[in-house]
């Protein structure tokens, strides 16, 4: 009897070590109390199905927007589809046919997508979206009308109007006047698209990648992979393959705002701080920019002065859901603010999209959670992370 009731008490401690260890109450970490992350929508286990909340799935969300209603439009690229969620959390498919790459116009699920990687809203309701795979950009009406804004679909970078191409748009942004912003990724450049559909070449000289600063073809991009515009006009380039954040004037004057292109985690000001492969980028209404660093498996944030710190995650691989560095993400790819100053997170290799709050606090939006043991796994990761889509 003694051993009997001796071994149930060893079971009993040891549940309540397993309980304590995956964080059933309790953080690993002391929180950071800058920074608190949840799960919005989604699941660990890529697939496809609408719902509220973590009854949605995914397969490999890559860029989001905040639209003028208060939905998140999200870049399901995996599904070959454009997602929304709901201010009350419902997931529902606005665009594309699941699992159905394609170059096909037309209403909702009707029209095609193959490898929408970016996606960007306008004050009209309209979402512009990078179709990688594709080499254009599309444009989907409030009403969910798809078209071909800009592209002819064959690899280029030819400048105009019907005749123009890309060569794997990957980013894209609006300004406040209807100008839309591309990341050129193999192109190696920033492209400007006027509201009329003119297509023009805002930076960078196509096919020659670099890192100089200067004047719109005299600078230098390589892999520039997302944009983000602010209230001024200025364009924000997470810059993969430098591992820096790049800022573009209106003029197009190029100027590094932060990193010094070696692969690392380091916070500071301006060329003191690294980055390991930026992969989405977002900027708020009072001008701080934040960067899904994607190879470091965190969310920086930058001031307007190139100050550089750790809003959230920290070189684990994980789907822990805390406070700045207690929360984990596994390749967080895009990133989007709203207007109350919340940073939502596509947790691209988690299939997760992930929610940070001005205080920090990391929450789910959508998704099943995965076993919380592997938030646990601190494994870094400092390799490059480049995208391969063709």
């Amino acid at each position: 009897m003694r051993k009997f009731v001796l071994s149930v008490i060893i079971v009993l401690l040891f549940a309540a070590f397993l309980a304590g260890m995956c964080g059933c109450g309790k953080e690993l970490i002391s929180p950071n109390h800058f920074s608190d992350t949840t799960i919005v929508a989604g699941s660990d286990s890529a697939g496809y199905l609408d719902g509220t909340g973590t009854a949605a799935r995914f397969n490999h969300p890559f860029g989001l927007t905040v639209d003028k209603s208060g939905n998140l439009c999200i870049a399901d690229e995996g599904n070959e589809l454009i997602r929304e969620i709901s201010p009350a959390l419902a997931v529902s498919t606005f665009a594309g046919t699941p699992g159905i790459a394609g170059f096909t116009n037309g209403a909702d699920t009707s029209a095609s997508f193959n490898k929408p990687f970016g996606v960007a809203a306008d004050s009209l309701g309209n979402l512009y979206v990078a179709d990688a795979g594709n080499n254009v950009i599309r444009m989907i009406t409030a009403a969910g009308v798809v078209s071909t804004f800009a592209g002819t679909g064959t690899a280029g970078a030819a400048d105009g109007t019907d005749t123009a191409s890309f060569n794997t748009p990957l980013g894209v942004a609006v300004d406040k006047t209807g100008n839309v912003y591309v990341a050129d990724y193999e192109n190696h450049i920033i492209r400007r698209i006027s509201p009329a559909g003119v297509v023009g070449t805002l930076a960078g000289k196509a096919g020659v990648p670099g890192a100089s600063d200067g004047l719109d073809t005299a600078a230098r991009f390589n892999l520039p992979e997302a944009v983000a515009v602010d209230a001024a006009g200025n364009v924000y380039v997470a810059d993969n393959g430098n591992n820096a954040i790049r800022k573009v004037t209106p003029a197009g004057q190029v100027t590094t705002l932060a990193g010094n292109g070696s692969v690392g985690a380091a916070n500071g000001s301006g060329n003191s701080a690294s980055f390991n492969s930026p992969f989405g980028i977002a900027v708020d209404a009072t001008g701080n920019v934040y960067v899904a660093d994607a190879g470091n498996n965190m969310i920086r944030k930058i001031t307007p002065s190139g100050a550089v710190s750790t809003l959230a995650g920290r070189t684990a691989v994980g789907a822990g859901d805390g406070v700045g560095t207690a929360a984990t993400f596994n390749t967080p790819s895009g990133i989007a603010v709203d207007a109350a100053g919340n940073v939502y997170v596509a947790d691209e290799n988690n299939n997760l999209i992930r929610k940070i709050t001005q205080s920090g606090t990391v929450t789910t939006l959508a998704t099943r959670r995965q076993s919380v043991l592997s938030s646990l796994k601190y494994q870094p990761k400092l390799q490059k992370i480049t995208r391969r889509i063709k």
